[in-house]
């Protein structure tokens, strides 16, 4: 993983359900670190009286991030909102202000527009300042083993903590994500469950995720990876960034109004009206051909084309846009 991400080769790597469930790890092991750094024993003396850490997130952050930190006794209330750009993006000028009790969120893949934060811009200067930077990348962090894109996440690696999906670009089943820490110690300090009949180390399983006893969801996901290869795993991701791209200028040319600059696999479209784009979406659906869901984009609806499945072949991409040109008059 750490390889073929190209992240600190002295990471830790946890292997659990979800990004959600990942995400907690890290943003769990986060708060710890930041409170040690403060002279607060998290583990042993809780939150109570404890001095308060910040959470800066995009506006744009994804539903599982909210998630994470709510069940981390983070109110959504005391959140704070980072603005962000046209494209979904943190603006740097607009951040709010970051100090060393601030745990800081950005995007790898935003999941609309499937931008990437100015990870070197922002990174830097939130580290100078003591702060705990994570990175949502479900499926944009994958960006990295791209041959093409890999400059999309330039700075990444500056950050603390990373989660991925298996199953969106490996193509790996559900329940299956990965949780990757930079300070291995501090996921292993949130995590440890070492208990009197069953102790092991620090790099076991069960002391870098949430669950005590669980597959071995790495074999799937190393499976993958044995069989691909990086060039395989690039080649991929690169063809479905050219698909996308194809797409979006084949729609654009049809009448549709594409809503994003397609820097990675994602698509996102509305036609003039909501009610068009509705049925749009409803027909499409329909006709067993093909799928894909609907979205809020703006206040507005949109749909979200998104390509990610390695059967997805060029035959495929140009049904889809036939059944698209048939349904747009």
């Amino acid at each position: 993983m750490l390889e073929i991400l190209d992240l600190p080769r002295q990471s830790a790597v946890g292997f659990g359900t979800s990004a959600t469930a990942c995400g907690l790890s890290c943003l769990s092991a986060a708060r710890s670190s930041l409170l040690t750094s403060l002279g607060w024993d998290f583990e042993n003396d809780g939150l109570i009286g404890a001095p308060e850490i910040r959470v800066v997130i995009p506006d744009t952050a994804h539903i599982t991030v909210k998630k994470a930190l709510r069940i981390l006794g983070f109110g959504l209330n005391r959140i704070v909102y980072a603005p962000t750009d046209e494209y979904g993006r943190v603006d740097p000028a607009q951040l709010p202000a970051i100090d060393e009790r601030t745990i800081l969120c950005l995007q790898a893949g935003e999941v609309n527009t499937g931008e990437f934060d100015p990870f070197n811009e922002i990174i830097p200067m939130v580290k100078k300042a003591g702060a705990w930077v994570h990175v949502d990348g479900a499926f944009g962090l994958w960006a990295r083993a791209s041959k093409n894109s890999k400059h999309l996440t330039s700075g990444i690696d500056g950050a603390d903590n990373w989660t991925t999906d298996g199953h969106k670009w490996l193509n790996t089943p559900y329940d299956g994500a990965i949780a990757i820490c930079r300070d291995k110690d501090a996921l292993a300090r949130a995590m440890n469950s070492d208990a009197a009949y069953s102790t092991a180390s620090a790099s076991a399983q069960k002391n870098l995720s949430l669950e005590f006893s669980g597959r071995a969801r790495g074999i799937p996901i190393w499976a993958a990876l044995r069989t691909l290869g990086k060039d395989g795993v690039a080649d991929m991701i690169d063809q479905h960034i050219r698909q996308a791209k194809y797409v979006a200028s084949e729609l654009q040319d049809l009448g549709y109004d594409v809503l994003n600059r397609v820097v990675l696999n994602q698509v996102l479209v509305r036609a003039e009206r909501d009610e068009i784009t509705q049925s749009i979406i409803e027909a499409a659906q329909s006709t067993g051909r093909v799928w894909f869901g609907a979205t809020v984009w703006q206040n507005r609806l949109a749909f979200r084309i998104s390509f990610s499945s390695w059967r997805t072949n060029d035959a495929h991409v140009e049904r889809l846009m036939k059944v698209l040109a048939e349904l747009y008059h």
